[in-house]
């Protein structure tokens, strides 16, 4: 058995506008049964790249909502009219069974799914998932975009 072809692309995003701009543009291009896998150390930007993204498709959908964090209730769900959209934050779990309990691992196939902290679905991590791991990078930050080569490529082309 050979593993699919992998591709990453990398973003500098010199300050929170760069990090809206590319949570709208992933908006425009993720779906349901997409996972993004959004790594990266406390404080790097993962909820607000993830708010920018489901701000955006609302807004589309002519809605407007807040979106809060979702350190403490685990999983936000919202509706755009098109998918369904789930923000988890895994950080406090401690064991990948939970993910089963929270419902994730069913709403993979079915809605967009936005994971922090996404080491934390072990081996319930799906195959396909993007991986989007922010980092430092001097006043900004980076941005690396992983995953199979084939799924990269109809992204498009990256900011």
């Amino acid at each position: 058995m050979t593993s699919a072809a992998t591709a990453s692309h990398t973003i500098r995003l010199a300050d929170p506008a760069a990090t809206d701009a590319l949570g709208r543009w992933l908006a425009d291009r993720l779906g349901a049964g997409d996972v993004l896998l959004l790594d990266g150390s406390i404080g790097a930007g993962k909820t607000h790249l993830a708010r920018a993204l489901i701000q955006h498709r609302l807004a589309a959908a002519g809605r407007h909502e807040d979106v809060p964090s979702p350190t403490f209730t685990l999983v936000q769900v919202y509706d755009d009219g098109a998918a369904e959209i789930w923000h988890a934050d895994l950080y406090r779990l401690s064991h990948p069974q939970e993910v089963a309990e929270l419902g994730l691992d069913e709403a993979f196939g079915t809605a967009l799914c936005l994971i922090e902290w996404p080491d934390r679905l072990g081996s319930l991590t799906p195959p396909g998932a993007l991986r989007l791991t922010l980092a430092d990078e001097g006043e900004g930050r980076r941005a690396t975009l992983t995953g199979p080569a084939d799924r990269i490529a109809r992204l498009g082309d990256l900011p």
